[in-house]
């Protein structure tokens, strides 16, 4: 069964300045590199807006809204904090950043697609209920975990994170609900300073590997293969979400983890494996940070390429 992939031309059209990392070449280099004839058979598909009850799963209303009321004159830009801002496109990309997340919950959930990738941007790990935060604006895979549980009455639903900044935004709606599980490898100390090894939710549903500065794939892979994955193995998800950074990778400039691209593919198959056996595959991933735009275009067609071989 194919992979679908879930993107938007709106959400190229966040425009966050020349010098912002997070920048719309980002995604042109993650497309680019999916043009590549060995993934013809990507099923392309069009993410759609999220509805304002699929944002307010997550976001109180007032939140949504106020975000949603943030249109700048073209030219120009709102900041929301020291790293986040909106320009008069950012409020459509942001809506189909979340909705892509969303319908490609819904392309494993009805069948027609074993996996799903939603390349969209901005991110969304970072962004709590009432807070965007670390270029994020609406928590897009918590948003598509919580519609799986209402919309499919998924009974548990994990969203695992290699992102190598953690998720303090998807741990905050998910910490005090036992029936969501949320593990992220991430450096520590980084930004967002969130994501300790004692930081465990209310039923051990937070798994947390911080790891330190200059940790390599090895390191990496035995945090997966002695922490991560056990864990999970335990919750045993009947829907698995991958918020997929990219930024861990050696070349990437706003960390010091050393990740191959080699090490995502890696991941890629012990969490198919996973869903395999507790999610009848169902596997759903929603692009999250990667900021060297050559070794994000190539990790992130390493992450497909193993999503197409499951």
């Amino acid at each position: 069964m194919s992979v679908a992939l879930f993107t938007h031309p709106a959400c190229l059209e966040h425009d966050t300045g020349p010098w912002h990392p997070e920048c719309a070449d980002r995604l042109r280099a993650v497309l680019r590199a999916l043009e590549a004839p060995e993934f013809a058979d990507l099923l392309r598909e069009q993410a759609p807006r999220a509805t304002r009850a699929e944002l307010e799963r997550v976001h109180p209303p007032d939140y949504a809204e106020a975000i949603l009321s943030i249109v700048p004159p073209a030219g120009e830009a709102v900041g929301l904090d020291a790293d986040t801002l909106m320009s008069a496109g950012s409020a459509e990309a942001a809506l189909h950043a979340a909705g892509g997340a969303v319908a490609a919950v819904d392309a494993v959930m009805e069948g027609w697609a074993r996996a799903a990738f939603a390349a969209v941007r901005p991110p969304g790990h970072h962004a709590e209920p009432r807070a965007a935060m670390g270029f994020c604006l609406f928590s897009n895979a918590a948003i598509a975990a919580l519609h799986a549980r209402e919309h499919w009455r998924v009974g548990r639903v994990a969203v695992v994170d290699f992102d190598v900044h953690h998720g303090n935004g998807t741990q905050a709606v998910f910490a005090n609900d036992p029936d969501l599980f949320y593990a992220s490898s991430h450096q520590h100390p980084a930004y967002p300073g969130t994501g300790r090894a004692e930081e465990r939710g209310i039923a051990g549903n937070i798994v947390n590997a911080p790891l330190p500065p200059g940790s390599d794939g090895a390191v990496f892979r035995r945090a997966w293969d002695e922490r991560i994955l056990p864990a999970l193995a335990d919750f045993a998800p009947e829907l698995l979400i991958i918020s997929a950074g990219f930024d861990a990778h050696k070349a990437d400039p706003l960390a010091h983890l050393r990740l191959e691209t080699s090490d995502f593919a890696w991941v890629t198959a012990r969490l198919i494996a996973q869903a395999d056996a507790s999610a009848k595959g169902r596997i759903v991933s929603v692009l999250e940070g990667g900021y060297d735009l050559p070794a994000l275009a190539a990790s992130a067609a390493a992450h497909v390429r193993a999503l197409m071989r499951a």
